[in-house]
């Protein structure tokens, strides 16, 4: 039976479901970007607190501006905005159907619903997980793209915007014509001071349009910074199988591993979800945690990606079984990056590096290497560069971080060790290929990209330590280089 609130009470036992009257509900939150993420952390940190039988008034509304969201909406509204979530402990799954969404936008050029949703005095909160490239942002000035096509269309047709950010400010501007309170709004991407970088999208795109409203929105709307946490592979045929194993006939299952973490500044003048009651920490040092979470997880992510990806290995877990990069990424961690992250408060480092290390290795999440890889040009500059900035600034050397960029650009070469070619896995693979050929001659035409490396290309010793290191690779192999490296002899 198809996943919907008539087959609920069908489901077999081992199935959790909804424990609150979704007729109940009430949607307060607006949310862009209902991929598997979304799904398994925010929607299941409400579905919790509405199971407690609070905030009902805060159910989610889902939304987007994509082609994925209209196939999403079609497949979420065949089975009453109902997910399936299953958690992969290591040696177990447990289901839940989640039920904290109540409807999906309309997707439409120009918006119209969506802008009108957002419009309505009863939503509070505007939240968006629309990846990390989805902000608009230069990457040689790492600030908001004011020249970018898309918002220069959205600058010209305010009423009728093609992105997120267009449709927010014409919404704000709606609400303000009104006298209607604007709503917060709320970045939930993994992206370093995701309120910050969402205010400036929605600001640097106002004032292409209206000095005064940029202004009214830079002073009234709220932007609270956030971390947020869950390892959540793909959706495919084996998470499918998965869910039809388990009972579940849902044409969009979530998997994912059993931890999250969501951590936010309490900054929300229209109120918010009591979701410190479910889990959620509330504290002004997001910062903190943020670093703590970019450099070790996804920092760490880079480390074993691509060795692992040039050893022709498939999953994670699988990578975490090969002696050589668990060491590898256990040394840089410990010598690296730790000594370089500022104190957290309540946590302590190096159990968060135990327990990072425990959810990599977790075989049942099954996430894979090639993802790992993906978009190195964004991840880059955000989770490996300023470690290494900082590192040397520390008087370090983070010998094992440079590796690690060599590693990187040997990978966007295009072929692995045994010769298999990669296929394409940047939005700017072309030009990382080309340019790591170049480089295989010339290593200084790598850290060229400022983009990536900004003015750090240019230290000697980065640069002295990077040519050395991708020669070696080149010549030996990534195998040798790395024990090398281990042994303490590079």
């Amino acid at each position: 039976m198809t996943l919907s609130n008539a087959t609920l009470s069908a489901l077999p036992a081992t199935v959790a479901r909804p424990g609150y009257d979704r007729a109940a509900l009430t949607p307060g939150i607006v949310h862009v970007g209902c991929g598997n993420f979304h799904r398994a952390h925010m929607a299941v940190y409400l579905d919790d607190l509405f199971a407690l039988g609070e905030g009902q008034d805060w159910a989610i509304l889902g939304a987007g501006v994509r082609e994925g969201d209209a196939r999403m909406r079609e497949v979420l509204a065949a089975q009453d905005y109902l997910s399936s979530v299953i958690e992969l402990a290591p040696g177990a799954h447990s289901a839940r159907v989640i039920g904290a969404m109540t409807g999906f936008v309309p997707v439409e050029p120009g918006n119209p619903s969506l802008i009108a949703a957002m419009a309505d005095p009863a939503i509070r909160i505007v939240s968006l997980t629309v990846t990390e490239g989805g902000y608009y942002i230069d990457p040689k000035t790492g600030t908001f793209s004011p020249d970018h096509p898309d918002i220069l269309h959205d600058a010209a047709n305010p009423d009728r915007p093609g992105t997120v950010f267009g449709a927010i400010v014409a919404a704000l501007r709606a609400r303000r014509a009104a006298g209607v309170q604007p709503f917060t709004v709320m970045c939930c991407d993994n992206v370093p001071h995701n309120g910050h970088v969402t205010r400036d999208a929605v600001v640097g795109l106002a004032q292409l349009q209206d000095a005064e409203l940029a202004g009214w929105i830079a002073e009234a709307v709220a932007f609270p910074n956030s971390m947020v946490d869950r390892i959540t592979p793909a959706t495919g045929p084996r998470e499918r199988e998965m869910a039809a194993e388990l009972g579940l006939d849902d044409a969009a299952p979530v998997t994912c591993e059993p931890f999250r973490q969501w951590v936010m500044e309490d900054n929300f003048p229209a109120g918010r979800p009591a979701l410190e009651k479910v889990g959620v920490t509330f504290t002004p040092h997001v910062d903190r945690f943020e670093t703590m979470k970019i450099r070790i997880l996804n920092g760490g992510h880079a480390i074993i990606a691509y060795p692992a990806g040039l050893m022709d290995i498939h999953f994670v877990h699988e990578a975490m079984e090969e002696p050589l990069v668990s060491a590898f990424l256990s040394r840089i961690l410990s010598s690296e990056v730790i000594p370089v992250v500022p104190p957290v408060p309540g946590q302590d480092l190096a159990e968060y590096k135990a327990l990072i290390v425990e959810r990599f290795a977790n075989p049942e999440v099954a996430d894979t290497v090639r993802r790992l890889c993906l978009d190195g040009s964004n991840r880059q500059p955000k989770f490996i560069i300023p470690t290494i900035r900082d590192v040397l600034e520390a008087g370090g050397e983070p010998t094992g971080l440079i590796l690690l960029s060599a590693l990187w650009c040997r990978y966007c070469f295009g072929t692995t060790e045994s010769g298999a070619e990669i296929a394409p896995n940047d939005p700017s693979w072309e030009k990382l290929t080309a340019r790591a050929a170049r480089a295989k001659d010339d290593p200084a035409e790598w850290l060229a990209m400022r983009e990536v490396y900004g003015d750090l290309g240019s230290n000697p010793v980065v640069a002295e330590t990077f040519a050395t290191l991708l020669r070696a690779v080149w010549a030996e192999g990534c195998r040798p280089v790395m024990q090398r490296y281990l042994a303490g002899a590079l």
